[in-house]
């Protein structure tokens, strides 16, 4: 991993639990599996605990790691470190992205109370009209209460949100997720729709889909089109999903959208979305961060004490498994 997950997600008291079930050598930890170091602890390893920052565990890496049999991962996606080659060596592949889908979830939550509301929107506008508070008219109805929110992804993330706005008893919410089990999606209290179905009634379009080939830029002119009027865009997915030219010019012509991930990520300096009042943008703090990411360390420290003890793994992934998620 690298040296801002080692320093926000290991502090004494992980590395003493660590410790107390893990043989430990020098280095422990490597920011890097190519150097003469880290290819001596490779091939003494039997498990991988990684983060943000790993090195892709490629056909190489794996033949300097005969005893490899686990790769425990504090962290959410696996993709850019776990090939095929791991899962061709039948290693076990855990993730921690259960304890990271909780503050994501959170975020979406409030991004979508407040769309309801426009109140990011409205903060901006405060900022021009000043005491003339005539501009709170101009950004639709300012109600949650009826509305319609279309979650696009029934994942870790989607899955929560949903059963959080249950619970909230406002909204209605469809979901929109062509491999999610119909079943699940109503007992967590959504309605399965069509994307094309969906968008023309959505007052909020949240989206925690993968980024996978099939759905880069699923959210395109024609969609953003479809959306109804003071619509809102909340993205805390991934910046792929939507297609940044057609988002610029959607937001320019009125859409509302509140952006946590773009595509690419900083956006250029001269990108439109900074400067228009209808878009909040933030640096992609939706996921875990500070305390919040040593949940995700403490689930992966669990899954070694799993291991350790011959136990099954909490949150295994398989190779179809990654090839629908994030």
């Amino acid at each position: 991993m690298d040296d801002r997950a080692l320093s926000m997600q290991f502090s004494p008291e992980e590395m003493t639990r660590l410790r107390a079930t893990a043989t430990l050598g020098d280095p422990v930890v490597a920011h890097e599996l190519t150097s003469p170091g880290a290819r001596r602890r490779l091939a003494e390893a039997e498990v991988l605990l990684t983060s943000w920052g790993c090195p892709r565990l490629d056909e190489d890496v794996l033949a300097a790691a005969p005893g490899l049999k686990a790769v425990l991962h504090a962290a959410g996606s696996v993709r850019g470190h776990v090939t095929d080659a791991v899962f061709d060596r039948d290693i076990l592949v855990t993730t921690a992205a259960d304890a990271n889908a909780e503050p994501v979830a959170h975020f979406s939550l409030a991004a979508i109370l407040w769309g309801f509301k426009k109140a990011p929107f409205l903060a901006n506008d405060a900022r021009r009209f000043r005491e003339d508070w005539s501009y709170v008219e101009g950004r639709g109805e300012l109600t949650g209460v009826g509305r319609t929110v279309v979650v696009v992804g029934f994942s870790r993330i989607g899955g929560r949100l949903v059963r959080l706005l249950r619970d909230l008893d406002l909204a209605r919410v469809l979901v929109v997720d062509p491999v999610a089990d119909t079943a699940d999606v109503v007992a967590a209290g959504g309605e399965p729709a069509t994307l094309a179905d969906a968008l023309p009634r959505a007052d909020v379009l949240t989206l925690h889909a993968p980024a996978l080939p099939e759905t880069r830029h699923m959210i395109g002119a024609a969609e953003l089109a479809a959306l109804p009027p003071h619509a809102v865009l909340v993205n805390t997915a991934r910046g792929s999903l939507v297609d940044t030219a057609a988002l610029e010019a959607a937001c320019a012509a009125g859409l509302h959208a509140v952006l946590d991930v773009t595509e690419p990520e900083p956006l250029p300096a001269d990108s439109p979305l900074y400067t228009l009042p209808n878009v909040m943008l933030t640096p992609h703090i939706a996921g875990s961060l500070g305390s919040e990411a040593r949940r995700m360390s403490a689930l992966a420290l669990t899954e070694l004490e799993r291991y350790a003890a011959g136990l099954p793994a909490l949150a295994p992934i398989t190779r179809h498994g990654l090839e629908v998620q994030a």
